[in-house]
């Protein structure tokens, strides 16, 4: 009867030892490590109107036409673990006829770890930044023809693309959205000389967050850039707000100079994203968000997305080709408003049609008139799809008179846009 009980016993020991590891090999064996990946492209037929003492290869020019590649974007994704997240995106901008040469570079590479759905952290190059939603947006899912440009307050001066080195702190508790950035910008190389321009100093750590409140449902934070539109699909209102900071990011001199005088970099930001599917099968999109912006005394650039010029000037302020003051020290407001229409047959395709409209309100201190741009597109989305998607966009924007500082005119540009993503 001892023997029996020992032996009881010792069975009952053994499976105590073995059952949690046969689970924990199972639960192993359960997990497998995902990988995910696709190719997204923009290709544009552009028709613009160009501002006044424009050149292309020396050659002064009005207006042109050109055919371009916008964006490419090979995203990359691999849950590694059930804690580990690696991401990556390879790609570039504005490949067009004025270089025969396209440099596909590294925009993303991090890696997240989570402890928790309310705790996630990153390090790496990334996009990951706070201050709006769209200084963190998806270029596949946009609403408009293309971004708003000027929510990448610093694009291309001491950031990649707006993407920079750094790590954060994100994740979602209850309706809160948040995410807090610790980034190191890229070092400028030319001083500024005489107007305030991104200093050529050693680049402080540039801290930004974003927090916002879901009223509905919940969207993704999986990766950094947040979606322009969800048509029919997802019930979304959101309320944020955000910080953007940076000591002696901008100067108005060499930065080795001891006359040269420094100022911080200071921006924030408030904003609503509603995308609401209707009763009849149609939905709206809607965005409006207000920005202030501290580069510095009367900062203010000039951008033109894809610009086919190669120099000139004139009369203009805006400078060459397609610009318009996009950024400054000063005060903005940006509103979307989309309406797409239920899926309907358009040329044996079944078709979601998407118009929508797009205006920048800015009042830049370094203008003595306000600017305001507008954006007009219209998207047909083949089968409801951003993965096979045509755009039909103009763009109007303000020209300014460069004695004056004034607004003196209007010019366009007409983009017919072909998305395709594959995998």
């Amino acid at each position: 009867m001892k023997n029996r009980k020992r032996k009881q016993l010792k069975l009952l020991f053994f499976l105590n030892l073995i059952i949690p590891c046969i689970l924990l090999s199972q639960n192993k064996e359960e997990f497998k490590p995902t990988f995910k990946w696709n190719v997204t492209g923009q290709i544009w037929l552009r028709y613009s109107d160009l501002n006044e003492g424009s050149l292309i290869n020396n050659e002064p020019v009005s207006n042109f036409t050109d055919v371009s590649l916008r964006r490419l974007r090979i995203p990359m994704s691999s849950q590694v673990t059930p804690k580990i997240f690696a991401y990556a995106i390879l790609g570039g901008n504005n490949y067009n006829f004025k270089d025969k040469t396209f440099a596909i570079e590294v925009l993303d590479l991090y890696v997240e770890y989570s402890f928790a759905k309310f705790l996630e952290v990153g390090l790496g190059k990334s996009g990951w930044q706070g201050l709006n939603r769209w200084n963190i947006r998806s270029s596949k899912t946009m609403m408009g023809l293309d971004s708003p440009l000027f929510t990448l307050n610093s694009v291309e001066k001491n950031d990649d693309l707006g993407r920079l080195f750094g790590f954060w702190f994100k994740g979602q508790a209850g309706q809160f959205d948040y995410r807090l950035a610790f980034n190191r910008p890229f070092m400028v190389k030319n001083a500024p000389n005489g107007e305030v321009n991104f200093a050529n100093n050693k680049p402080r750590i540039k801290t930004s967050t974003y927090v916002k409140y879901q009223f509905f449902e919940h969207e993704s934070n999986k990766s950094a850039y947040q979606t322009g539109t969800y048509l029919q699909t997802k019930k979304v209102f959101n309320i944020g707000v955000g910080y953007q900071f940076q000591p002696k990011a901008m100067s108005d001199g060499d930065a080795s100079l001891p006359e040269t005088t420094f100022y911080d970099m200071e921006h924030w930001a408030i904003d609503s994203f509603l995308n609401l599917p209707l009763a009849n099968d149609d939905a709206i999109t809607a965005y409006l968000g207000y920005y202030d912006y501290g580069f510095g005394e009367n900062y203010i650039r000039n951008v033109g997305a894809n610009n086919p010029t190669t120099g000139g000037s004139g009369t203009d302020f805006n400078g060459p080709g397609v610009a318009f003051p996009m950024i400054g020290t000063g005060t903005s407001w940006y509103m979307q408003f989309g309406y797409a229409f239920k899926q309907t047959q358009l040329i044996n395709h079944a078709v979601v049609i998407q118009p929508n409209i797009a205006i920048q309100h800015s009042d830049w201190d370094a203008l003595n008139d306000k600017m305001t741009v507008f954006d007009f597109t219209t998207n047909f989305l083949i089968n409801g799809s951003h993965n096979n998607k045509i755009s039909l966009g103009y763009q109007y924007r303000p020209i300014f008179d460069a004695t004056t500082i004034g607004q003196k005119d209007y010019k366009g540009m007409a983009v017919l846009q072909y998305q395709i993503s594959f995998k």
